[in-house]
């Protein structure tokens, strides 16, 4: 048997490449796909299954791309209208070399997810769980609003309690996400787990349904924008993905921002402090996967600039998150557009040092807090309003003019300085974050 997991970089998203005895199976698939067509040739392996645990929220799904190299078939739960693929109901039994994959449903998370046990000599080894049960964590209920959860809830404790955790201590769990994923908040940074495992150390799967229920009604999570079209591109089938991204010379680049593209500066934050080109969004590349999908539309162009031209793991990015309306990149990058003498602007940082100093020389200005609701919970900056960084677009009549914005670090802080700054707000960010601003032993506000 052959287990190799594709990792995909910014979503913590995790697809499976299943091999025995020369046949193979790929589970969530990624838009970009010669992965999977690299390992089959690697270990001389047909692909003859293609497996969608669930209609995917934070990616679109390479189902249809990989399907134009292999004669594989597609499976997904019944539960759903799929505009493609082939309905599997629990129970369903695919042979795969010396292997057995067995279905089971597993609703919860979504209506039609499903989990995908494999069995040799019918004993479980592993089961593909999708967003069911992930290190330390289980999957979000939220997404068909607050009044569906305790049904979802409920759905989600039944398919863990009466499906998953029955299969034996030693199976493998293998899910579709890992650390830092939007799909649940504190999974652990671990690659696979097992059932035993879990039931020793993950605390949700201790709770009784009525309490189980309660977490999930309590629980905060956060739902990018981009997710609804995540959700048509995985029902519907996405586009075939076009890799190419064009390179653009200045004056091309220059014409493309005078017709409204998108501009987005994929450098680090100090660069783009230090000079960047008007009208910019600055969303370190990183953090893009993360990030994009709350601030980027699906229709007008996007053009991209870094420090050296093009960037592969943003290429990806919008790749996998749907963005068909990729045009191109600065040739060169940056400097090729000072270098040709083009307009240019700067953006002011403040150190922890200054803000502190302008904090107490009471200096008029609104200090804006844009981490996570739950790093904010543990501690803040005293007299600072909150506004999550993904919510901002939302809230901009809300946010006032004059402002200094902090987050961790000062990356997630730069992308939200920058869209205010493209809105018209006199704004400053904060490098290092509070973490520079805690070290400094400055005082903080715990909730």
């Amino acid at each position: 048997m052959i287990l190799e997991i594709i990792k995909s970089k910014g979503i913590s998203h995790n697809s499976y490449f299943l091999g025995s005895d020369g046949e193979a199976a790929v589970i969530d698939p990624r838009r970009d796909v010669k992965i999977y067509l690299e390992l089959a040739m690697e270990h001389d392996m047909n692909i003859r299954y293609i497996f969608e645990t669930h209609r995917n929220e934070d990616y679109t799904i390479g189902s249809l791309e990989l399907k134009k190299y292999v004669d594989a078939e597609i499976l997904h739960g019944d539960k759903l209208d799929f505009k493609y693929g082939t309905s599997v109901i629990e129970g369903d039994i695919f042979e795969l070399g010396s292997l057995e994959l067995e279905i089971l449903e597993t609703p919860g998370h979504t209506y039609e997810s499903i989990s995908i046990i494999t069995k040799d000599k019918n004993i479980p080894l592993l089961v593909f769980v999708g967003d069911v049960l992930f290190p330390g964590e289980v999957g979000r209920v939220d997404f068909f609003g607050k009044e569906k959860i305790p049904q979802t809830a409920s759905l989600l404790y039944e398919s863990l309690h009466e499906k998953i955790l029955p299969l034996g201590d030693h199976v493998i769990v293998c899910p579709a996400h890992g650390a830092g994923s939007v799909c649940d908040a504190q999974i652990r940074d671990q690659d696979l787990t097992t059932i035993g495992y879990e039931k020793i150390t993950n605390h949700i799967l201790k709770l009784d349904k009525e309490a189980f229920i309660e977490y999930k009604r309590r629980e905060e999570l956060y739902t990018p924008p981009y997710f609804k079209r995540m959700e048509k591109n995985n029902l519907e089938g996405a586009p075939l993905e076009n890799p190419h991204l064009e390179p653009l010379n200045v004056q091309e680049f220059n014409d493309m921002i005078k017709e409204g593209a998108q501009l987005v500066d994929v450098r680090n934050p100090t660069s783009f402090c230090g000079g960047h080109i008007p009208g910019s969004l600055n969303i370190w590349g990183d953090g893009f996967p993360a990030f994009a999908g709350y601030f980027l539309e699906y229709d007008n162009p996007i053009i991209l600039v870094d420090e050296r031209g093009s960037n592969d793991l943003v290429r990806r990015s919008l790749i996998r998150l749907g963005y068909d309306n990729k045009y191109g990149y600065l040739q060169g990058g940056f400097p090729t557009w000072y270098i040709n003498g083009m307009e240019c602007e700067n953006f002011e940082a403040w150190t922890v040092d200054q803000l502190k100093s302008h904090i107490d020389e009471g200096g008029d200005f609104t200090i804006l807090d844009v981490r996570k609701h739950s790093d904010r919970e543990k501690y803040h900056i005293e007299g600072s309003m909150h506004c999550w960084v993904g919510d901002i677009p939302e809230n901009l009549d809300n946010i006032p003019d004059n402002v200094v914005v902090y987050c961790d670090s000062g990356y997630k802080s730069t992308i939200a300085a920058s869209l205010l700054k493209m809105n018209g707000y006199n704004v400053k960010t904060v490098l290092g974050g509070i973490n520079a601003w805690t070290r400094k032993g400055y005082p903080i506000m715990k909730s």
